[in-house]
């Protein structure tokens, strides 16, 4: 089944991309959601598997509310409050979140040293 996470930002997409599988689509809101833009990621997801992955702030979730009533299926990720959004989120917190959602068949584990 294909699989799509959806982020906020750019910087966030390439901090998951580098821990998962180019299989799994990750698409950014950009910030402040329109319907053009709810519309555009609901054509882009159409009938894959959807994971929410926000960051732990105000905008954050009020974007997640607001994908929450687009894709009332979604599985919702969290990160950590104090940690400045996904792309400032430690990679083991970020894998452990990516296991907690079923997902570790995707996940592109770092070398053990």
């Amino acid at each position: 089944m294909a699989i799509t996470i959806i982020v906020e930002g750019k910087n966030d997409r390439s901090k998951l991309r580098r821990l998962l599988d180019p299989e799994v689509h990750i698409l950014c809101t950009f910030g402040t959601l329109n319907s053009t833009k709810l519309e555009s990621l609901r054509k882009r997801a159409k009938h894959e598997e959807i994971y929410l992955f926000m960051d732990n702030d105000n905008s954050g979730k009020k974007i997640r509310g607001v994908l929450a009533d687009t894709f009332p299926d979604a599985h919702h990720m969290y990160t950590r409050k104090g940690y400045a959004g996904v792309e400032g989120t430690p990679d083991e917190y970020l894998i452990a979140q990516l296991e907690k959602a079923g997902l570790e068949e995707y996940i592109i584990y770092p070398p053990v040293l």
